[in-house]
């Protein structure tokens, strides 16, 4: 299947509420996600024959220190474990410029811990509670590293 990553526009913003299963329940995160869109800090990845229906999102923004952080990613039940996640934080790290690039996850959120572990970013940190028992950990992408090791210059 082909898909495409694209920035969120504010016609994406009701199917963005509809696959982010947090968002059914937390007003603080259908803000969030409204904000990112409006601010153009989020991103999506859809079928390309379907440009209209996201199958995961992301968000990109300069909260963590003034240094690039990648606060969120969705993906859609339907297409976890498919590439779109992988899609998602290699699309945002183009749109970087700059030398690294920080993201966060829970503990527990294994998926996301070995996504950024795959696609070479390493532990850099833990903040404790944020919520309770489940440290966040850090992680950082040398990503002008990375572009020499692929690009070869």
């Amino acid at each position: 299947m082909s898909r495409q990553f694209r920035r969120a526009g504010p016609g994406d913003i009701e199917s963005l509420l509809k696959i982010d299963p947090v968002a059914e329940k937390d007003s603080c995160r259908r803000e969030y996600i409204v904000r990112a869109v409006r601010a153009q800090e989020c991103w999506v990845v859809c079928k390309a024959d379907d440009p209209g229906v996201p199958l995961g999102y992301g968000c990109l923004d300069r909260s963590f220190f003034g240094e690039w952080f990648i606060p969120l990613v969705v993906v859609s039940s339907a297409n976890r474990r498919s590439g779109v996640g992988r899609q998602i934080v290699s699309g945002l790290e183009h749109h970087v410029c700059a030398g690294k690039i920080f993201s966060s996850t829970n503990t527990s959120n294994l998926p996301m811990r070995q996504l950024l572990t795959n696609l070479g970013y390493r532990h850099s940190g833990t903040v404790e509670n944020l919520d309770p028992g489940d440290p966040e950990l850090i992680f950082v992408k040398f990503l002008s590293q990375a572009r020499i090791d692929r690009d070869g210059f």
